[in-house]
């Protein structure tokens, strides 16, 4: 993918995320990881959700430009999960992901990831945002309950994950980019690092 994009610079995911990481390595992206410092809770949530989840894709991936001392390309991301203009970010705890699986059960929400591309030497900054709206099934207090002793929902906004094995059976539909819900566009992300080549 590097190669077919043409670019000689190093690539530097700002994310821990072991899904961000399998896909980047699914598409043969070569690229290393640099963790951000970034809190997110510092950001305040009374903004537009669209917003929200670029501004803090922006904030991760300018974080890592500034421990890069040579040249690269850090890709920073983040997903939310929106429900009634409310941001259902990771959950604090098991019952937290508990009412957050009971709120989105029977209902459609939508997920936006922020995508933020920066140059680390010269500062250039390119981001965009994706949206894909997500349909659950009406699910069972036991199915929830099963779901949340995994411990899996507990790193995940919304606290589901469409690529586990419970979260794909309580999704009925999705209208948009499935690789969005999993936490990076890969389509738009092509798109953002084609403007880095050459």
């Amino acid at each position: 993918m590097k190669d077919l994009l043409k670019i000689n610079k190093k690539i530097v995911l700002a994310s821990k995320s072991p899904r961000r990481k399998k896909l980047l390595e699914q598409i043969g992206l070569s690229f290393c990881i640099i963790t951000s410092d970034i809190d997110e809770k510092e950001l305040a949530t009374n903004i537009e959700p669209r917003e929200y989840a670029q501004q803090l894709a922006r904030k991760k991936a300018i974080d890592v430009a500034g421990k890069i001392d040579d040249e690269a390309i850090v890709i920073g991301a983040d997903t939310i999960v929106v429900l009634g203009g409310k941001i259902l970010n990771k959950p604090e705890d098991p019952e937290d992901a508990q009412r957050m699986l009971g709120i989105l059960s029977n209902n459609t929400h939508t997920v936006y990831t922020g995508v933020a591309i920066v140059e680390s030497k010269s500062g250039y900054i390119l981001s965009d945002v994706k949206s894909t709206n997500v349909t659950f099934r009406r699910l069972s207090e036991d199915e929830i309950s099963a779901y949340v002793a995994t411990g899996a929902p507990l790193d995940k906004a919304g606290a589901y994950g469409i690529q586990d094995d419970f979260g794909a059976v309580f999704i009925s539909h999705i209208e948009g980019c499935y690789y969005n819900i999993v936490g990076l566009p890969l389509e738009m992300l092509y798109g953002m690092l084609s403007e880095f080549s050459g």
